[in-house]
């Protein structure tokens, strides 16, 4: 089978269906499978994959409630078939040919592992997908909005180049062109299965977000390279099942795992300072700008920081 298209999908009935139509329309000529994780959907999601089997090669998987993204996709990986395997945001919509095309670029550049598309909003413009690892550099820069300031990224290269909740004004032309990365987001994550078979799937302890940080930093690690591809993209409505805060405080629970498990011990109680920190000034800065709602997310964020 040529690939494996994992899509997890917790609430979100309506989006997933023009997910699911999209692929079928767009796939082409390649053998492939749509394996749904549904994380216990109470929407009637279920009831619609069973009633597009006939359409469309479906398997469904029932986590038995919200385990998250990485443990529900590690469901969807133990029992793919494809030489390829694609996890796809269900809030996604394909809009042409890109998926034989991107596995044909990947089959002529054997050393990559895993590439990513422009991950475009509803009206075409440009969504910040990936960046660089966040060492401790770069979680300053995040933290006191240095890496918000133009021109200032060149030398401090950003762990988001245009973070959704940046304090300044951040164009998208770090993302309107090709090149490799450290990681890159999971909304639309194509890679080999040779990779996930020599370097494992994604760290359960992660609910949601971070969770594909750590699985590039890992395959980085074991010498595959990480492309983002521009030149196709997708629509990618974007939190479809969360709410504001959530990926907020997931970021920043996931950046203190990703430190304790893959960092040097003694920069973890540097880089929780340094969270510490940067929540107690968004409290102020935020709260003054959007609201009590604003400080009072940053206000647990430093908690649990």
């Amino acid at each position: 089978m040529d690939l494996s298209i994992i899509i997890v999908s917790y609430n979100t009935k309506k989006l997933l269906e023009d997910c699911l139509l999209s692929i079928k329309e767009k796939i082409g000529k390649i053998d492939y499978e749509v394996i749904v994780v549904d994380n216990g959907s109470s929407d009637g999601s279920v009831e619609l994959i069973n009633s597009l089997s006939s359409q469309i090669p479906l398997k469904l998987i029932k986590s038995g409630g919200n385990i998250g993204f990485g443990r529900a996709n590690n469901l969807g990986m133990k029992i793919t078939k494809g030489k390829y395997i694609l996890l796809l945001n269900s809030d996604t919509v394909i809009k042409g040919p890109i998926l034989p095309e991107m596995m044909d670029w990947m089959d002529s550049h054997p050393k990559v592992g895993v590439t990513s598309c422009a991950l475009r909003n509803a009206d075409g413009s440009l969504q910040g997908t990936g960046g660089y690892f966040p060492t401790l550099p770069k979680i300053f820069a995040w933290m006191f909005f240095l890496e918000d300031i133009p021109f200032l990224d060149r030398f401090i290269k950003p762990f988001h180049p245009m973070h959704p909740n940046s304090f300044f004004y951040k164009g998208t032309a770090f993302f309107e062109k090709e090149g490799e990365r450290n990681w890159v987001t999971g909304a639309f994550f194509l890679m080999k299965k040779e990779v996930i078979a020599k370097t494992g799937s994604f760290d359960p302890d992660y609910f949601m977000y971070t969770e594909e940080v750590d699985l590039c930093f890992r395959i980085k690690k074991a010498g595959w390279k990480i492309w983002y591809l521009p030149k196709w993209n997708i629509i990618h409505y974007g939190g479809g099942s969360s709410t504001s805060e959530f990926p907020i405080l997931s970021e920043y629970k996931g950046i203190k795992i990703f430190y304790e498990k893959r960092m040097p011990k003694w920069q973890y109680p540097v880089v929780r300072t340094f969270l510490k920190l940067g929540a107690l000034k968004r409290i102020f800065i935020f709260g003054l700008l959007k609201g009590k709602g604003a400080a009072k997310t940053y206000a647990k964020a430093f908690i649990l920081a």
